[in-house]
């Protein structure tokens, strides 16, 4: 059985592990797009590192324009939160006591 020791050992555990998971995904890179106009690539830690323009879309008005970038970094931000969500959750997964008695807790985070 884990004492208040033990699970504070833990929970530092996940603390740390979280934190080195979150360093990782800054290094990980999702693309968002807007047909062939407009890209936008974001860490997934939904840090926006660049915004790509083909030819075109630098003829786009402004509201064409607008438009096209808006859609790019909302699918690369929904792609970066999805990976963010469950790379987090897998930590927490393990970083979870199992109590005798009580449901795993790690079950709270599938």
């Amino acid at each position: 059985m884990l004492g208040l020791g033990g699970l504070k050992e833990k929970l530092e555990e996940a603390k740390v592990k979280a934190e080195a998971t979150k360093l990782r995904l800054d290094s990980v890179h999702v693309e968002g797009a807007s047909g062939e106009y407009v890209r936008v690539i974001s860490t997934a830690n939904s840090r926006i590192v660049q915004i790509l323009l083909n030819d075109e879309a630098k003829t786009f008005n402004a509201e064409d324009l607008s438009r096209h970038i808006l859609l790019a970094t909302n699918s690369a931000l929904e792609k970066a939160r999805s990976i963010n969500e469950a790379e987090m959750a897998a930590v927490a997964r393990e970083a979870m006591p199992n109590i005798p008695g009580m449901p795993s807790l790690g079950n709270m985070f599938k």
